[in-house]
């Protein structure tokens, strides 16, 4: 099996992020974690299931950290996403993102959310007290237009 840098089985090691994105010239860090909840549009939620296009997330969320990275001007942009059954409470997904200051570092990693959403081919299955199961709708995956400049 392949090693991914942006997709993973396992929960996450926060440490092992914080490290990996550690700079000295960062004075501002901000962590975004997506939680798995227990509900859903009225419905009770008993866990979810995250499946992936590998080779296309890690191009995508390769080149979304590095988009962060130049538009925001932050030093350090990691995003990681799971795949696989995770349990309610469990994280589903993680951006560590380091800047010089605050405003840009919480800019930064709203953006890189919002459009890891809209960019990333991950598809999420809702398992329901009830017994039913869904595939949650998600953004329509169309690369967005980017500027020349």
């Amino acid at each position: 099996m392949t090693v991914s840098r942006h997709l993973q089985s396992e929960p996450f090691d926060i440490m092992r992020l914080l490290e990996e994105t550690e700079n000295d010239a960062s004075g501002a860090l901000v962590v975004f974690s997506g939680t798995v909840r227990n509900h859903h549009d009225g419905k009770e939620v008993v866990k979810l299931e995250y499946s992936a296009h590998r080779a296309l997330v890690e191009k995508v969320l390769a080149e979304l950290e590095q988009e962060v990275i130049e538009k925001f001007g932050v030093h350090r942009c990691r995003i990681v996403h799971r795949e696989g059954t995770l349990n309610i409470g469990e994280d589903s997904v993680l951006i560590v993102v380091r800047a010089g200051h605050r405003p840009e570092a919480f800019e930064a990693a709203r953006y890189a959310i919002d459009t890891l959403k809209k960019r990333a081919p991950i598809w999420k299955r809702e398992h329901y007290a009830d017994g039913s199961v869904v595939y949650q709708d998600g953004e329509q995956l169309v690369p967005e237009e980017r500027s020349a400049d």
